[in-house]
């Protein structure tokens, strides 16, 4: 389950700014013969006085839904908007899974360049996590949802080839960075055969979590001309195969 909840919400929010001040997108996942597994909304809003709220809520369905006991997952982010670029002063995370609940929240102070994290936890209604502590070496500007909503602007040459690395709030599992890589004109064909022809550019996101059991951890991406992921797919993961994800 934790390797369906990363994926939607990598995919999720891979969404891009574009011109409207308000984006909504809904996404499903399929795991193979089991069909749909998980779907996700994701919503952006950039407000009249340049702050935004992105709000992404995740959901198992079918099989992955009875075997997570109903897992549920809400990844907010709230901030500002620089030059165009969304900051992030606000990362929150809440998780539900049968009689468990997580809430976790990031708050960047961008003058002291420090983050905080705040964590609680439930089970059975019975508070058993009540923490708060800064976080070493994990300041950013973007958090895990910002970064791939700003993709988009960082990544000016979308059809050279090149690896990019970016540092992001939420990202402790990924030593505090997500990488992400723009593929050679030889390994194209690769990534039109799974995730069609019709897109405007393709990525690859390097997933660095043991979660993922897969051989280098590749979460393909297709991002259509109007600036919004269509396709994507993680690969080969130890007894699972392939994971797919598609824009309704």
């Amino acid at each position: 389950m934790k390797i369906l909840v990363r994926v939607i919400m990598i995919f999720a929010s891979i969404v891009m700014l574009a011109e409207a001040k308000t984006i909504e997108v809904d996404y499903k996942v399929e795991f193979g013969i089991v069909g749909e597994i998980g779907v996700a909304h994701a919503k952006l809003i950039q407000n009249d006085n340049n702050t935004y709220e992105i709000d992404i809520q995740l959901t198992a369905t079918g099989l992955a839904k009875a075997l997570s006991g109903g897992r549920k997952e809400r990844h907010v982010s709230k901030g500002h908007i620089e030059n165009g670029i969304m900051v992030s002063d606000f990362y929150q995370v809440i998780k539900t899974s049968g009689s468990k609940m997580s809430n976790e929240i990031y708050r960047t102070n961008h003058k002291k360049k420090e983050v905080s994290k705040a964590k609680k936890k439930w089970k059975n209604g019975k508070k058993i996590v009540d923490e708060t502590k800064i976080v070493e070496n994990m300041y950013a500007k973007d958090d895990l949802l910002t970064l791939y909503f700003n993709l988009n602007t960082y990544i000016k040459d979308k059809q050279t080839s090149k690896q990019y690395r970016f540092p992001a709030v939420g990202a402790e599992i990924q030593d505090g960075y997500v990488d992400i890589y723009i593929p050679k004109s030889s390994e194209l064909p690769e990534y039109k055969k799974m995730l069609g022809s019709e897109a405007s550019w393709y990525a690859r996101a390097i997933v660095n979590q043991d979660i993922f059991s897969s051989e280098k951890g590749e979460l393909f991406l297709s991002i259509a001309e109007d600036g919004i992921a269509e396709k994507a797919v993680l690969k080969d993961l130890i007894l699972f195969g392939d994971i797919r994800a598609k824009r309704l």
